[in-house]
């Protein structure tokens, strides 16, 4: 068994939006193992500027990986803990080796075409008129679950784009979700909620800055719309400090990134954890290429949450890869007449 890894840069089709700057490109890394005849893929889904592991030394680990591989997944698992996105690079590549074919990584009525998972439409930051145009091409593309990114413009505004998407469409026909990405402070916080509040939306993503658990935990417990922690769960790897963060802050939902939050085990450590204090989820991608995307929606889909998941990022780019992931109608699809192409696998 011998195992390499690849850089690949994916282009965006028009530069994304975030609180972390204007996105045009994105880095990513696959593992590809090859065992006998047999081959396997996984795409290591680092963020710069936001990913835990996000260090000097992430190219020389990804190294250290593919020459230990002899070792197996459990124990490489073990020693790569402070590399989430390498931990779900592995999980993915040794899943795909020992699938029938490499990408059916988690065979279900999904991957037969049977079923679809809702998801929400991403609205990205920018002007009011990009804003704008982007809404109203998720509604036209069917919809029921929108979520916008807040903080890049003024407040009022946003408020207002918000506003005048409830005068068209109740809560009964469009569900808003925003995500503030820590752009809020602890002192202001509770006030622009209470604005939001106002709007019937679902819920908001991660107000304030991550670390600030007392803080966080105020909000939770006074807020008047329901608060999902995203950012806050990144960087925290061990059972117990999990537990810590979920007992202390209350929230009403977690947000997962398997790329940011150590792949299907952190993933379901905190599905687990969260469980127990009756603290609902959904799972989101982390702009990886349609190879990530892919196993994280086929496992998402055996998860059976009823809630729309962040699954929708696959058309972003203009070099992805072809593969049978599609969106129709505000859900993700997996189209069985579609084939794979990456360069990496033969005969996909």
């Amino acid at each position: 068994m011998k195992a390499t890894y690849h850089k690949h840069i994916l282009d965006f089709k028009r530069p994304s939006g975030t609180s972390r700057g204007i996105l045009k490109q994105k880095e990513t890394w696959f593992i590809q193992i090859v065992s006998e005849d047999k081959q396997g893929i996984g795409e290591c889904g680092i963020l710069r500027s936001l990913s835990i592991d996000d260090v000097p030394e992430y190219e020389k680990k990804l190294r250290w990986t593919c020459d230990n591989i002899q070792l197996g997944e459990e124990a490489l698992l073990q020693e790569l803990i402070a590399f989430p996105s390498i931990q779900f690079g592995v999980e993915q590549a040794f899943r795909s080796l020992n699938a029938t074919t490499p990408f059916l990584l988690h065979p279900s009525e999904f991957t037969e075409g049977k079923e679809a998972i809702d998801i929400n439409g991403l609205i990205w930051m920018g002007d009011e008129t990009f804003m704008k145009s982007q809404i109203k091409d998720k509604l036209a593309a069917g919809f029921s679950c929108i979520k916008m990114k807040i903080g890049a413009i003024d407040f009022e505004t946003e408020i207002k784009l918000l506003q005048n998407i409830r005068k068209e469409y109740s809560v009964n026909d469009i569900e808003l979700r925003v995500d503030a990405n820590g752009g809020f402070t602890p002192k202001n916080a509770l006030e622009k909620l209470k604005r939001l509040s106002e709007l019937d939306l679902h819920s908001i993503e991660q107000p304030i800055k991550q670390g600030q658990l007392q803080e966080m935990a105020q909000l939770c417990e006074v807020t008047p719309l329901p608060i999902a922690l995203d950012e806050e769960l990144i960087g925290v790897f061990h059972p117990s400090d999990k537990k810590k963060v979920l007992e202390t802050i209350q929230p009403q939902f977690i947000i997962l990134k398997p790329s940011l939050v150590g792949g299907y085990a952190g993933s379901n450590e905190w599905i687990s954890l969260a469980a127990k204090q009756n603290i609902d989820w959904w799972i989101t991608s982390a702009l990886e290429s349609n190879i990530g995307l892919n196993a994280i929606a086929q496992w998402t889909h055996t998860l059976q949450s009823k809630l729309p998941q962040g699954l929708g990022t696959g058309g972003l780019y203009t070099n992805n890869f072809n593969s049978p992931l599609i969106i129709q109608n505000g859900a993700l699809h997996y189209d069985t007449n579609l084939m794979w192409n990456v360069p990496y696998i033969k005969n996909t």
